[in-house]
C-alpha cells in the first residue's frame, strides 16, 4: 500500500468511554514481550498483558469494530488479524526507535503462523491530552507523520520504517494490531479499493444500472485473480 489510510470513528464516543474504564486499573508491563529482536532494542512503551481481563474486552472490543467497518473491509481485505494488543507511552516509557514489524507472527492458540502485510494503529487517546507521541512513517522526503482523534485508526504497510516520538506530557494509549490479506500486492490491494470506492459513489449517485454491474464484475474478477484464501 503506497500510501497512508486513516479511517475515522473505529469506535464511538460510548465504545472510548468503556475502553478507558478498561483501563483505569489496567496491570501495565514492560512492552518489549511482543517485540523482535531488532525492534526490542529500540522499544520503550508499556503493554497490557494479552490475556489479562482489561486486554481480553479491549481486545473483543476492537474486534468487533473492525468486523462492522466496511472502509476497513475494503482497504484491507482481511484474511486473518493478529489479535489486538494495547500499549502506553507515557513518563519513562515513552518512545520507540526506527523499526519494521516482523514479517511473519505466530497466532497464539492457533499454532499458525500470520504474514503482516498491513500494520494498524487505532488511537485511543485524546490527542490534546498528550504532547508528543506521534506515529511517523517513512523517512527523509516521505516521512509521514500520524496523531489522530481518539476512535480513529491508521492503516499503513507493514514494511514501512516507522517510530514513536517521545511522549512529553500525558499518556498515548493505542491498540496496534497486523493484518494478513487475501491480498498481497500493496499496488493490487489498493487498486481493488479504489475501484471498490468508485463503484459505490457510481450506485450512489445514478443506483444499479449495466455500468455499474459491469464494474462490479470487473471488481469481482479481479479479486478472485489476485486473492489468496
Amino acid at each position: 500500500m503506497s500510501s497512508l489510510f486513516e479511517i475515522p470513528e473505529v469506535l464511538s464516543p460510548a465504545q472510548l468511554r468503556q475502553a478507558q474504564a478498561l483501563l483505569a486499573d489496567a496491570p501495565w508491563q514492560d512492552g518489549r514481550a511482543s517485540a523482535g529482536g531488532q525492534a526490542a532494542r529500540v522499544k520503550n512503551n508499556a503493554q497490557l498483558p494479552p490475556d489479562c481481563e482489561s486486554a481480553r474486552q479491549l481486545r473483543a472490543q476492537v474486534v468487533q469494530a473492525l468486523d462492522r467497518s466496511p472502509m476497513f473491509l475494503s482497504m484491507a481485505l482481511p484474511k486473518r488479524i493478529f489479535p489486538p494488543h494495547i500499549n502506553l507511552y507515557s513518563d519513562q516509557r515513552n518512545h520507540y526507535g526506527a523499526h519494521v514489524d516482523n514479517a511473519i507472527r505466530l497466532l497464539p492458540q492457533q499454532g499458525q503462523n500470520l504474514r503482516s502485510d498491513l500494520s494498524a494503529t487505532l488511537f485511543l487517546s485524546d490527542p490534546q491530552s498528550y504532547d508528543g507521541g506521534e506515529l511517523v512513517i517513512g523517512s527523509g522526503l516521505a516521512e509521514q507523520r500520524i496523531k489522530l482523534p481518539a476512535g480513529h485508526m491508521v492503516l499503513y504497510s507493514a514494511g514501512s520504517i516507522h517510530r514513536v516520538t517521545p511522549v512529553t506530557r500525558g499518556q498515548r494509549v493505542a491498540a496496534f494490531f497486523w493484518i494478513e490479506s487475501m491480498v498481497r500486492s500493496d499496488a493490487q490491494r489498493q487498486l481493488l479499493h479504489e475501484l471498490d470506492m468508485s463503484i459505490l459513489a457510481l450506485r450512489q449517485r445514478q443506483g444499479d444500472d449495466a455500468t455499474s454491474v459491469a464494474l462490479t464484475g470487473t471488481y469481482h474478477n479481479l479479486l478472485r485473480m489476485w486473492a489468496d484464501t
